[in-house]
């Protein structure tokens, strides 16, 4: 704990994970809303950053302020934020077809980048998400599209999102629906792959070594941490257990194990 203590007090970024970490579906985590409290009154830099592609960051801000974060502007970001900007810096001017809610179809449009409704012969790259509108009519369109020889993406790896009532299935569980019927395995963006931690980078004006980040997926949120040098904490409140981090491999490995937020509250500020 000791060691603990020493190497987050002297972090200058805390990132936070937001389903299982500071709150479950619409119920926040008391002890969650006093941390993020205290590290704002301790002028901490916060970024909430979210794998869930389903809304947009006005949605998150909304939410995180109804729920009690009182976030500030700029605290926030998604990995369809994260895909949208690689398309824009990397991709500009392709046609894209994405499998994503009505929020994040708007939000691609008015980045400006040429989006395909499904009725043409062709498309220049796929991208699927976690979409809770999803159709047989969508996966049908991705799929002839990947087969036509469209570049697939996918705004993140997450193949289940925690809510109040458990489990539901989120973009990873979407994406291999299409690889099993087009075998062809995306590109995927958002946590733990590097564009993520580029985007956070270029935004805070942070290093990495400089960042910790808090979150309950061995795969995204503490992966993100261990392969480009943040110092990934994970707490129990959500999707892992204490018998995964056992099976884990070396990359998916926490630097700290809280049983949740309270605990980092204890060690930051007594």
């Amino acid at each position: 704990m000791n060691t603990a203590v020493s190497v987050l007090k002297d972090k200058k970024l805390f990132i936070f994970d937001m389903d299982g970490t500071i709150y479950l579906g619409n119920s926040p985590f008391d002890f969650a809303i006093k941390f993020i409290e205290n590290l704002h009154n301790s002028d901490k830099n916060i970024l909430f950053f979210t794998n869930n592609a389903s809304h947009t960051t006005d949605f998150y801000m909304s939410k995180l302020s109804r729920l009690g974060f009182a976030p500030r502007q700029g605290e926030i970001m998604t990995s369809g934020d994260v895909t949208i900007e690689f398309l824009k810096r990397h991709r500009a001017g392709k046609s894209v077809y994405l499998v994503g809610t009505d929020e994040l179809v708007s939000a691609f449009r008015n980045s400006g980048i040429n989006m395909l409704d499904g009725s043409e012969e062709s498309a220049d790259i796929v991208v699927t998400s976690f979409d809770t509108s999803l159709t047989y009519e969508k996966l049908d369109n991705a799929c002839r599209f990947i087969r036509g020889g469209a570049e697939y993406l996918s705004t993140h790896p997450d193949k289940n999102c925690p809510t109040e009532n458990g489990f539901i299935p989120d973009s990873g569980a979407i994406a291999a629906l299409v690889t099993a019927s087009t075998d062809v395995v995306p590109t995927y963006f958002g946590k733990p792959y590097r564009e993520t931690i580029e985007m956070i980078s270029e935004a805070t004006g942070f290093s990495p070594s400089d960042m910790c980040i808090f979150g309950d997926r061995l795969m995204t949120d503490i992966a993100l941490g261990k392969r480009f040098g943040v110092t990934s904490v994970l707490v129990l409140t959500g999707e892992t257990k204490p018998s995964d981090i056992e099976k884990a491999d070396e990359y998916e490995r926490p630097d700290i194990v809280l049983d949740s937020l309270a605990d980092a509250d204890k060690i930051i500020f007594g």
